[in-house]
């Protein structure tokens, strides 16, 4: 019996790579004009939504034709605003009724997408229809896809004739094991897979036995915000972010004890919803905090919320690449984060544009909230710090980097890439005779055995 499920699979396979390569001969030129990005809810709240909005926008701006495809719609109206120029379209309008083969499909559990995948709750067979139907109706152009099982299923069935990214939100190792099998096995057919840190591209140069035809590392941009810089004048601390256990607000609260125990003219915001909110609720209540500590719900207009604030702080125990500490920068806020393995151990210098504290530990992350509170001096410097580190990740230096890569993969495809040749390194300059101490030439004066830096 199963040698005989093992040949009907084998057929199937079969007649999936004639009909990939009957349409392949009848497919147009390889082209970046039309791009398409696969959203789990483009309407929802969070940073991968806001980020991939901020990442449309540009691209439409350069003439290209952007669409947004997102497999559920759950509200009428964006969270986040919208650019005129960007596309929408809705694989599974869950505001509508759903009734006969939809309904039916909408109740059976995804085939498509592994169980192990963080959001597989959201899919269903319904959803895998659509979305199969929708990536094979595809046939030039870009599609990119922008989580692990939106990604795995683009590896899968996308027709050859379409240029396609995947890009990763979440780091690697912060993935379940099995999710990590079907990524050595699948992202090897990706025209590109595009990481939001150094660290997560390493990671998957080590883990990958086949690699995509391009590895590349692309941060997100700066997001536009409404209002002006902070002026450091208000005693408010923020956080901003979906209410989940990966976001480690309960820490936060609990160290916000000892911070008001200190200060009690200092205030914690925390902006967000999310299946923790009541539970966080609840530990501000019995943690008698109700008037130390607000949680406001979702904000709309983040640069606002950020502008009446004079601290950030960050307690996720992972992140990929935090947007959020990002927009906190580009505000000059001073940063206050635990030291995470990507993300934020990448962005910000110790000491230099925030402070990194050791994960999980509620009393270290209340001592560096105090410090930065009670020491104004370090406070500016470190809000100084922020500023600068944000003027590099601004719109135009992040989107040249894509309008690189579209450049290069359309070049790779037509077969007209050339591979950059190796910098030559500069020739050594020749050594010039130096003063010693003593008013000899240096080239008069034995020299001392030099020794390796210590590290």
């Amino acid at each position: 019996m199963r040698a005989l499920a093992g040949k009907g699979k084998a057929a199937v396979y079969r007649l999936f790579e004639a009909n990939n390569r009957r349409r392949e001969r009848a497919a147009p030129p390889p082209s970046t004009h039309q791009i398409r990005i696969l959203l789990l809810h483009a309407y929802g709240m969070g940073g991968t939504i806001r980020t991939v909005f901020n990442l449309a926008s540009y691209l439409a701006s350069t003439g290209r034709d952007v669409e947004i495809v997102s497999i559920l719609k759950e509200a009428e109206e964006p969270f986040f605003p919208v650019d005129p120029r960007v596309r929408f379209r809705f694989l599974d309008d869950r505001l509508a009724p759903r009734t006969g083969l939809r309904g039916r499909l909408s109740k059976m559990p995804s085939k498509l997408i592994p169980p192990q995948e963080a959001a597989y709750h959201r899919f269903n067979l319904w959803t895998d229809l659509q979305l199969a139907r929708w990536i094979r109706s595809v046939d030039t152009g870009v599609i990119m896809a922008t989580r692990p099982g939106l990604n795995l299923a683009l590896a899968q069935l996308a027709l050859p004739s379409v240029i396609t990214i995947g890009q990763e939100h979440v780091a690697l190792q912060g993935q379940p094991e099995e999710v990590q099998e079907l990524i050595k096995r699948r992202y090897r057919t990706f025209d590109a897979l595009v990481t939001l840190t150094k660290a997560d591209m390493r990671d998957y140069r080590e883990t990958l036995r086949r690699k995509p035809r391009k590895l590349a590392r692309i941060p997100n941009a700066v997001p536009p915000m409404t209002g002006e810089i902070s002026k450091l004048e208000n005693k408010v601390v923020v956080a901003v972010g979906r209410m989940t256990k990966l976001k480690g607000f309960h820490r936060l609260i609990t160290a916000w004890e000892t911070v008001a125990a200190a200060h009690p003219d200092w205030t914690l915001r925390i902006f967000g919803a999310g299946p923790q909110e009541d539970n966080l609720r609840a530990q501000v209540a019995e943690a008698g905090l109700q008037d130390k500590i607000e949680l406001p719900g979702p904000t709309t207009d983040v640069g606002a919320e950020l502008e009446r604030a004079s601290i950030f702080a960050l307690s996720s125990r992972h992140e990929g690449f935090p947007m959020t500490i990002l927009e906190a920068m580009a505000k000059g806020l001073a940063i206050v984060s635990f030291n995470s393995p990507h993300g934020p151990k990448e962005m910000i210098t110790h000491e230099v544009d925030g402070l990194l504290v050791k994960p999980r530990t509620n009393a270290n992350l209340a001592a560096s909230l105090i410090r930065v509170i009670e020491d104004e001096e370090l406070r500016h410097r470190l809000a100084q710090g922020a500023l600068a580190t944000a003027a590099t990740y601004d719109v135009e230096s992040v989107g040249g980097q894509w309008d690189a890569l579209l450049e290069e993969l359309l070049a790779r495809r037509n077969g007209t890439y050339v591979k950059p040749a190796p910098a030559a390194a500069a020739p050594a300059p020749a050594p010039q005779p130096a003063a010693s101490p003593s008013g000899e030439p240096a080239s008069a004066v034995t020299p001392s055995p030099v020794r390796p830096a210590q590290r």
